[in-house]
């Protein structure tokens, strides 16, 4: 990975972590999914305009086909990772939905896309996986009310996450989508997905809208601008090496639920964390 590829993800590991625990904060449904959309594709359309303008792309069948495609696979995992948020903690859904996700991202780029990671980044892959083990590995966690859902839910979400890693990564870099562009489309067909569920429950957006404006918004600004930087990587960096480096959000995620959620356990996290950094360090270095 070059210097500027780590900066992106890095970039995108602290936005998406911070938007994960808004997120959590709003425990919303497909209102508040509805909502985030929503808004995202209202704030993000004047970029989107200026690409259209200025770089005048080719968008076509196969191009609508692949915006549609990143749309639905996006709104499956918004309304699964919302699900999670609601019966179970942020110290368990994000780590299992991010450390899930890009174990398949890479196995299906070897298998699929061919790509062919060097021993060190494969070495790196491992302790990333490793330390995010480490991290779920409290059983007093799992015994927890609601928990066994939590985790079914973190797993699906984990494999939609995959899905549309290896889609949108084909979309960027083997058909030269915009990110902006394609991210900004997702956004809002999701929102337009969503709109039939937001008109029969108005009130409950109206509600999610009351009570959690400020997590919307964010997440709004944030959930685009972190997914951004991560597809601008792709479009000269392998889905092996981005998919797994993005997992040091885990990090940052850990500290932001010890230190603002008082979820504790700091040992087990430090460790763990510190598997995440070196393997993040050989996935960068190989």
């Amino acid at each position: 990975m070059t210097g500027l590829a780590i900066a992106l993800v890095f970039a995108a590991a602290f936005i998406h972590a911070t938007w994960n625990l808004l997120t959590k904060r709003a425990s919303g449904g497909a209102s508040f999914t509805w909502l985030f959309a929503a808004l995202s594709a209202a704030l993000y359309a004047p970029l989107a305009a200026g690409v259209i303008l200025l770089q005048q792309p080719r968008i076509g069948p196969v191009e609508l086909g692949f915006m549609s495609g990143s749309a639905i696979l996006h709104t499956g995992y918004f309304l699964l990772l919302n699900q999670g948020y609601r019966v179970g903690d942020l110290s368990l859904v994000y780590p299992l939905a991010r450390g899930t996700g890009p174990m398949l991202s890479t196995a299906a780029a070897i298998l699929f896309l061919g790509e062919r990671p060097s021993p060190i980044a494969i070495g790196g892959a491992v302790l990333i996986a490793l330390g995010v083990i480490a991290l779920t590995s409290n059983p007093h966690k799992l015994r927890e009310s609601g928990a066994a859902r939590a985790v079914a839910y973190s797993l699906l979400t984990g494999i939609f996450i995959a899905a549309y890693t290896l889609l949108d990564k084909q979309a960027v870099s083997a058909f030269l989508i915009s990110p902006l562009l394609l991210d900004w489309a997702a956004n809002l067909g999701r929102a337009a997905l969503l709109t039939p569920f937001a008109l029969r429950h108005w009130d409950k957006v109206r509600s999610e809208w009351q009570s959690h404006c400020f997590e919307a918004i964010g997440v709004a600004v944030l959930a685009p601008l972190s997914y951004i930087l991560v597809l601008t990587a792709l479009t000269f960096t392998a889905v092996s090496y981005v998919a797994p480096a993005r997992e040091i959000s885990i990090l940052i995620g850990a500290a932001m639920g010890t230190g603002l959620l008082a979820e504790g356990d700091a040992l087990r996290r430090l460790g763990a964390a510190v598997a995440m950094v070196l393997g993040a360090v050989a996935l960068a270095v190989g």
